[in-house]
């Protein structure tokens, strides 16, 4: 008997996982509360580590995976920790040459979307906004705004944060406020604009080491590949757009270091009060801020998911942020719920094909990404604190640390040999 399968939400975790069922033959179908394609297109860069990569690589026919690494940017120069004043602490040397299966990738947001959700034709179902699930005695129904149901016998919560499934499901699975807020931009990478940041700002990723309390993360977005389509060229150009290098970068601090009223601030305020903040920064940073259009500057708080005990396995599971929220100043959520659409392919297309136990391949996804899932959960947290430390002995330790990594090859080679498949 076949196995029908309903994936709530069409992001990036959810959308990978369809075409790894739908590449097997499973009976799978997605709903999507978005009305159309370019609805919700928006967004920064995304870093694809290489278990993202691997990831795409497993669930993605071939078509597709041709097209996301023909849109990915070109390859990203390497990493570094610097200080406010842009001084390098140490660096971290890209190591290149690698099978894009198992490597890192820099992607818009946007493309990224586009070329998940194309080849789903019959299965990716726009406009159906899930609002709850009954359970049956052999199968569940899945209820939309619409008033329209789909009956399955597994549905799959990939509803991002704010997962209803979740809600449902495990409403004891909180999300909490870490006290630290964020606030984005993107700087535009153009003919005329390149010339006036440093080589720094535009070669590769920086963490930047800042004054206690304050922290900031820039990485540029090298456009390199194809455009997907052209569904956005009817919509704002700044934010909507796929195909232009840009520089993003985000500043961080604890909220009591905000003024207030910081919620009702628009882009060029939240911009004018991040330039205040920065004011005794390298000139570098000052121009990155000061030129990236007010449109593109967001207010970003951060929020975490709390770890659960487990649950019994049974016709409802979840995936990705719908279960695993964490913060972005790892750059590793995506990521994870990649990892999490592999692993639950893998297992219920061996199900299917072995005629075994759907529950128990349920079970055993589930026993693995709680484990790795929360342990990113605890990492990118712990990475959080740090980002905006107020520890000032710490924060000093912490660069005079990262210098010496720096000067001593072979102790930096030690320290990082394993950091870029985190």
């Amino acid at each position: 008997m076949t196995t029908r399968i309903a994936v709530i939400g069409g992001g990036t975790g959810g959308l990978c996982l369809a075409h790894g069922l739908r590449k097997a033959g499973l009976d799978v179908a997605v709903y999507e509360r978005s009305r159309t394609r370019a609805e919700r297109l928006q967004g920064y860069r995304v870093h694809i580590n290489p278990h993202g990569s691997a990831a795409l690589r497993a669930c993605l026919p071939d078509e597709q995976w041709e097209r996301f690494v023909a849109t990915c940017g070109r390859r990203g120069g390497a990493f570094a920790f610097v200080t406010e004043q842009l001084r390098e602490l140490v660096v971290i040397d890209d190591e290149g040459g690698h099978d894009p299966a198992s490597a890192h990738h820099s992607v818009s947001r946007i493309s990224l979307h586009q070329v998940l959700s194309s080849g789903l034709d019959g299965i990716l179902h726009y406009g159906k906004e899930f609002v709850r699930y009954e359970r049956g005695p052999k199968s569940v129904t899945c209820h939309f705004a619409d008033g329209g149901t789909a009956e399955a016998d597994l549905v799959i919560g990939a509803d991002g944060a704010n997962s209803r499934v979740r809600k449902q499901f495990l409403p004891h699975a909180d999300r909490v406020d870490t006290g630290i807020v964020t606030v984005a931009g993107k700087f535009p990478l153009i003919g005329e604009t390149r010339p006036l940041l440093p080589r720094r700002l535009t070669d590769g990723p920086n963490l930047v080491m800042a004054p206690r309390g304050l922290g900031m993360f820039t990485a540029p977005h090298e456009f390199g590949g194809i455009a997907v389509n052209d569904e956005t060229a009817e919509i704002d150009p700044v934010l909507f757009d796929n195909t232009g290098s840009y520089v993003m970068w985000a500043f961080g601090a604890n909220a009591a270091r905000y003024p207030a009223g910081l919620s009702e601030l628009d882009g060029p305020g939240l911009r004018s009060m991040v330039l205040e903040r920065i004011r005794d920064w390298h000139p570098g940073f000052r121009r990155l801020v000061a030129d990236t259009p007010g449109e593109t500057v967001t207010r970003i708080p951060l929020l975490t998911s709390v770890p659960v005990k487990p649950w019994p396995a049974g016709p409802v599971t979840l995936l990705g942020d719908a279960v695993h929220s964490m913060t972005p100043l790892r750059g590793i959520g995506a990521n994870t719920a990649l990892r999490d659409a592999r692993l639950l392919c893998r297992n219920l297309v061996a199900a299917h094909r072995d005629g075994g136990d759907v529950t128990a391949a349920v079970a055993d996804y589930e026993h693995r990404m709680r484990d790795y899932g929360f342990q990113a959960v605890r990492a990118s947290a712990r990475s959080a604190d740090q980002f905006v430390s107020e520890n000032r002995l710490g924060r000093a330790m912490a660069r005079g640390v990262l210098g010496l990594i720096g000067s001593v090859p072979a102790l930096k080679r030690r320290v990082f040999q394993d950091q870029g498949n985190s």
